[in-house]
């Protein structure tokens, strides 16, 4: 499997160089946080790294993961052309957080990845773990999952009733009050999922506080966390949209500050409904692109989506208060297999009464291009724009013309950010596929035949040279980290990485 290849190879060795950075405390906003919850096999946080559709040992890596349940009162907005304001003020909310950190002090960075999990099949999804997660565990830095829409708690109640009995999300309009409409889909009149923004803001404010229950305080009296970066994907990029946009000047004008130093905004094309009755955003509304985001903000976009991105296509900014980049990941699927190999495993999705995602599309798996493998990059490059003022690589657009994109000689895509899966191809990439659930936008691969590979290679040799060269000019690029870029090459040439890829069996 390519990430978990790539972690195994890569963590150990800067994880132990990771230093702990204490910040200062503001007051916890939450009223009251539970935890953290015992687990075990009869009874377990949903989706915790033992009990995933592949099991994580974070011991194995000095990492542990803590359950908590946090409650608080929210605000529900509207969202009118001059600003977000206030549409139904403290409503009171309990929401599940669960946090993964490094088990000692010392190895913690200081840094926290949070990430509201995405609900778009009806339960949590942890993909920012799940993509991200060996860049996070070799720094040292630690991540925190929010569960972010009602519905996710319909499935955690169903899962275990016991555990997650707290848990509400209630509308604070009656059902006849004439604000509550008629709502569809996976959402109903009785919870509201315009709690979400300032659930978000809490959480973040929370693990900036030095109450006793914040879980990097490593039992001192001060949180050791120092920066915060929110992270979201698909639908959750949707929601930083709405919150950076909307929400966050808010929290500026009465906090002073964001409650987070940057954002990674992933596989998203704009905001999504502040509350539930509100009409989405349309095309063309200046509310709608990420400008003046006062953190630095990186968007991207996978081959599967990019196409209806090109007219909102903006340009780099470096001005302070502005920093923007864009990049579109030639050959990288939205649904990738990664979210689900990293998600609940299905006997508990199905105890939650929710069906458990395709791992197979028409054409065969979900694409098995290593979105790790930029991703971890961009998290990184990222990191050290926040932190040292360096900014990441210009941003990187798929080649497209009147509508449709540029194809090499291969068939794959032209421009955006490359990676040796492209460049020293041994099949097409593909963005999107046919059949059950998301296969619309999780992509795969078709295999070059042996007479096109005869011709991009006239020896092992030669394709060896061409894989390592790609490999080592995008380390230069700051497109694959050094650590990455090793994984990538160890052994005898490219040949064996390529080889467990293509021997991989999903089932």
């Amino acid at each position: 499997m390519v990430s978990r290849t790539v972690a195994s190879l890569a963590s150990a060795a800067l994880l132990a160089s990771c230093l702990s950075a204490p910040a200062s405390s503001i007051p916890s906003p939450l009223t009251q946080v539970v935890g953290p919850l015992a687990q075990s096999e009869a009874s377990h946080a949903f989706g915790g790294a033992a009990y995933t559709l592949e099991p994580e040992n974070l011991g194995a890596q000095c990492y542990i993961e803590e359950e908590f349940v946090v409650s608080g009162e929210a605000n529900v907005y509207d969202w009118p052309a001059a600003g977000a304001v206030v549409r139904t003020a403290d409503a009171p909310y309990a929401t599940r957080v669960l946090v993964r950190r490094p088990k000692s002090q010392g190895k913690f960075s200081g840094r926290v990845v949070v990430e509201m999990l995405n609900p778009s099949n009806l339960f949590d999804l942890n993909i920012g773990w799940a993509i991200n997660h060996a860049e996070t565990v070799r720094s040292g830095d630690a991540w925190v999952g929010v569960t972010a829409k009602p519905v996710a708690v319909v499935t955690l109640k169903g899962f275990d009733a016991q555990r997650y009995a707290s848990l509400s999300w209630a509308n604070p309009l009656p059902a006849d009050d004439p604000k509550n409409c008629a709502v569809s889909g996976d959402t109903t009149k009785e919870t509201e999922n315009g709690l979400v923004w300032d659930i978000h803001t809490q959480v973040a404010q929370w693990l900036r506080s030095g109450d006793a229950s914040n879980p990097l305080r490593y039992g001192g009296k001060t949180t050791r966390a120092k920066r915060l970066y929110g992270w979201g994907y698909s639908q959750t990029g949707s929601f930083l949209f709405t919150y950076i946009n909307a929400i966050q000047p808010l929290v500026i004008a009465t906090g002073g500050k964001s409650p987070f130093d940057g954002y990674i905004v992933a596989v998203s094309s704009g905001p999504a409904q502040i509350n539930q009755c509100a009409e989405r955003i349309p095309a063309g509304d200046p509310r709608r692109p990420i400008r003046n985001a006062v953190t630095p903000v990186i968007h991207v976009m996978s081959q599967s989506d990019y196409l209806g991105w090109v007219p909102s296509r903006r340009g780099d900014s470096d001005a302070k208060g502005d920093q923007y980049r864009h990049y579109d990941i030639a050959g990288s699927g939205h649904a990738t297999p990664d979210e689900l190999w990293f998600a609940a495993r299905s006997e508990d999705i199905v105890k939650g009464g929710r069906t458990p995602p395709a791992l197979n599309c028409d054409q065969g798996p979900r694409s098995r291009f290593p979105s790790p493998v930029p991703f971890n990059a961009i998290y990184r490059n990222l990191k050290t724009w926040v932190e040292k003022g360096i900014a990441p690589p210009p941003s990187q657009n798929i080649e497209v013309v009147d509508g449709k994109p540029v194809l090499d000689a291969q068939g794959n895509v032209k421009g955006g950010v490359r990676s040796p899966f492209l460049d020293a191809p041994t099949s097409v990439w593909n963005g999107n596929s046919t059949g059950l659930s998301f296969c619309r936008i999780a992509g795969h691969e078709i295999p070059l035949t042996p007479s096109q590979l005869a011709a991009l290679y006239p020896s092992q040799k030669a394709y060896e040279v061409a894989f390592r060269k790609s490999v080592d000019d995008l380390v230069k690029a700051r497109f694959i980290t050094s650590e990455d870029g090793a994984a990538l090459t160890a052994g005898n040439g490219a040949a064996p990485w390529f080889r467990m890829l293509a021997q991989r069996i999903i089932h």
